[in-house]
């Protein structure tokens, strides 16, 4: 099965040094290193003081030895009068394949790199700045790179193929979190996970390990959920995307006024595109050859309304509308595609004579600023000292992984991993956040997750949605930054209890 990860920018990225993913070859075993340093922040207008705390961590096998080196950055608040019962948040991004750069330098972090929304990034250099809207001020912060990703790396025997499948990333980070909790002795300290994208992936499945481990979560934060792959991913015979991803179209084409009826409310034309999708759209793709040709020609005018796209071309795909298609198809017979992982942003294509998106601008106009970021955060103000590339996202990880997690036949999933881990902890929390203009993991398909988990009554209202006008990284549109903090102190308010 051909499983595209949630984001994949749709090209190879050479110069990213990873370990090759099935070699046998033995890698070295470093020693355990950190270097701290003190900072501070601006957050609701009050000073903070914190440490800093860039570190290896290395994880063992069965047999004792080090099997990798897995490298963290920490924010740990200064003078708090009992650490051991303030909430720690450990976060990571997703690819698979990424470092946890862009949830770091740009939700989370006490310092946010500075970026235009919606426009490619300006040369050099790139400002960075304090956060308000950093959750230092709610926890402790960890940002964890998989191994693969950032300076986290396999050790002695081991191979890279073991961590870079669903289950053994699981555990590796989950092996970083125990030692982490053990080395600062936050055992007692309220505890809960943040992951984006490929990311909430994880999250999920590492609910489940660590609550087996009797490390029980207070709350999960899964922005631009994907934990269900069925939803986006398109291939033959699975209608179920095609359904998921056409408010998302409709969005994008009303944010590029590209729709043929002038609407102003986003919102009650997305209300009414959804119950046309699980109404209408959703039984006539089911029907497959056996739908009426005059049924399927006022469907593809409805689509063609609710899209922007041509209505006979939409008939002629039999009324299967893939993401690559409508991303390079809606500004018109030009060079230009909308993004992918925010299809606010527009930019000129590799290919001009192509139907289908080779070039995601979205993700390119944050690369550069966020590698810069990192790197002189890392090597300039910590003063961390490696001769290693700090990868950033590694293709190389992402095209090796192996989806496959051994126990069952289909798409990946880890919702049944969460829905584990919510029945076995009832007190647990979960914040689902998705952007508006996502064309890699739709607000729709994060909804569809939640209407399936099929939870007790008691613990419905224990999970909540989010919508942001914005895209897959909703953080760059300030406005929903600003919101996701808000939405972020409401989970802690509910999930963290207050400190006496």
């Amino acid at each position: 099965m051909s499983t595209a990860s949630p984001d994949d920018p749709r090209k190879d990225t050479d110069g990213d040094s990873d370990s090759d993913s099935d070699s046998s070859v033995k890698h070295k075993t470093r020693k355990e290193r950190s270097i701290s340093a003190p900072g501070t922040t601006v957050i609701g207008g009050r000073t903070l003081a914190f440490t800093t705390t860039a570190a290896t961590v290395n994880i063992q096998g069965e047999d004792g030895k080090d099997r990798a080196s897995l490298f963290t950055i920490s924010h740990v608040l200064d003078g708090d009068p009992d650490p051991a019962t303030r909430p720690v948040t450990f976060c990571f991004n997703g690819g698979p394949g990424s470092s946890s750069v862009w949830l770091h330098y740009g939700a989370l972090g006490p310092r946010r790199v500075l970026i235009p929304d919606t426009l490619p990034a300006p040369p050099p250099p790139y400002p960075v700045q304090d956060n308000p809207h950093s959750l230092l001020d709610l926890t402790d912060l960890v940002f964890i790179d998989p191994v693969g990703t950032g300076l986290s790396r396999p050790q002695g025997d081991a191979k890279a193929a073991d961590f870079h499948n669903i289950d053994g990333d699981i555990e590796s980070v989950g092996e970083l979190i125990r030692r982490w909790l053990d080395t600062h002795g936050r055992w007692a300290s309220p505890k809960l996970l943040a992951g984006e994208s490929y990311g909430t992936t994880r999250a999920a499945g590492l609910a489940g390990w660590l609550n087996d481990k009797g490390i029980i979560l207070n709350g999960l934060v899964l922005i631009s959920l994907a934990t269900d792959f069925q939803n986006f991913v398109f291939e033959q015979g699975n209608d179920l995307p095609h359904i998921l991803y056409l408010p998302a179209y409709t969005a994008t084409a009303w944010y590029h006024g590209r729709l043929p009826d002038k609407v102003a409310d986003l919102d009650s034309l997305l209300a009414e595109v959804r119950e046309f999708a699980i109404a209408e759209y959703a039984p006539a793709l089911l029907l497959g050859s056996r739908l009426d040709s005059a049924r399927r020609d006022e469907l593809a005018v409805r689509l063609a309304r609710y899209t922007g796209l041509p209505a006979a071309q939409i008939a002629r795909r039999r009324l299967r509308i893939e993401y690559g298609w409508f991303m390079r198809t809606l500004l018109g017979q030009g060079e230009q595609t909308v993004g992918r992982l925010d299809s606010r942003f527009v930019g000129p294509d590799l290919d001009p004579y192509g139907q289908e998106m080779t070039r995601d601008p979205s993700y390119d106009a944050a690369l550069g600023a966020f590698t810069a970021a990192a790197n002189d955060h890392l090597r300039r103000s910590l003063g961390w000292e490696d001769t290693e590339p700090y990868n950033i996202l590694s293709m190389k990880v992402n095209q090796a992984w192996k989806w496959d997690r051994g126990e069952r036949m289909g798409f990946p999933s880890t919702s049944a991993d969460l829905r584990r881990a919510l029945i076995a902890n009832p007190h647990l929390r979960v914040l689902i956040c998705n952007g508006l203009f996502d064309l890699a993991t739709p607000a729709m398909a994060a909804q569809y997750t939640v209407d399936h988990l099929n939870l007790p009554a008691t613990l419905t209202d224990n999970v909540r949605l989010a919508l942001y006008q914005a895209g897959h990284m909703m953080y760059f549109h300030p406005p929903s930054l600003k919101k996701l903090k808000a939405d972020l102190a409401r989970l802690f308010a509910e999930a963290v209890p207050a400190r006496t």
